[in-house]
């Protein structure tokens, strides 16, 4: 692990909903970042434009029924990759599996995703703050797994203008976060440059999300 942030938590509430779990995925980062090595020779990296004509600062692509993407008609889910018109690569069950133990240790039962987004952070990219409400299930929560150099992950509240909490993450960091805080503003400060981590050079983001299923997962049992 990089000393960029030498903080680190096993379990943190950052408001009620949302919770981060702390190396919760480092025994699994090898195997989920050769599963990125693989999704990204079928469907590339790519960096979209949004609909008031920027360029996002991260390089993306997906796995599963659903990828997100974004062009000058906005932002959205397609079952098809407008890069190469091919379905989406299907997504690893090492993701699912993944990506529903974290949501059932952050209180969440019976998340199974529909898309796994895949996000690349070079030193210098960042994300600025927004929601996710592309999805037309928002009963589920989403899942983010933090994979190489270390971030600073703005947590903000409902409201654009509300106060932002700058969290470290770490590679195999995962933040869940559904429930009254489904729909809380957030955001990735540019990426520093810092010792390679795991041999990579740039962060890697992974966000399951559900976009249409019926969500009927068992209510929170986080901690306080």
């Amino acid at each position: 692990m990089d000393d960029l942030f030498p903080e680190t938590r096993e379990q943190l509430v950052l408001s009620p909903g949302a919770v981060l779990l702390g190396g919760f995925a480092r025994a699994e980062a090898q195997v989920l970042l050769q599963a990125v090595e693989s999704i990204s020779q079928k469907a590339p990296f790519r960096h979209y434009r949004t609909a008031g004509g920027g360029v996002m600062a991260a390089g993306m692509t997906a796995c599963g029924p659903y990828g997100w993407v974004s062009d000058g008609q906005g932002y959205r889910y397609m079952q098809t990759d407008p890069l190469t018109g091919q379905p989406w690569p299907a997504m690893p069950a090492l993701f699912a599996d993944m990506a529903g133990r974290a949501a059932r240790a952050a209180g969440y039962e019976g998340f199974v995703p529909q898309c796994g987004l895949v996000n690349r952070y070079a030193v210098g990219a960042g994300m600025g703050l927004h929601q996710d409400r592309d999805e037309r299930t928002m009963q589920a929560p989403v899942v983010s797994v933090s994979l190489g150099l270390s971030a600073l992950f703005l947590w903000g509240g409902a409201l654009r203008g509300s106060p932002c909490r700058k969290v470290p993450l770490h590679h195999g960091d995962v933040v869940v976060w559904g429930g009254p805080s489904r729909c809380h503003f957030h955001g990735v400060a540019p990426i520093r440059a810092a010792p390679a981590v795991a041999g990579l050079d740039c962060r890697y983001n992974l966000t399951f999300r559900v976009v249409d299923r019926p969500f009927s997962g068992t209510g929170l049992h986080h901690p306080d």
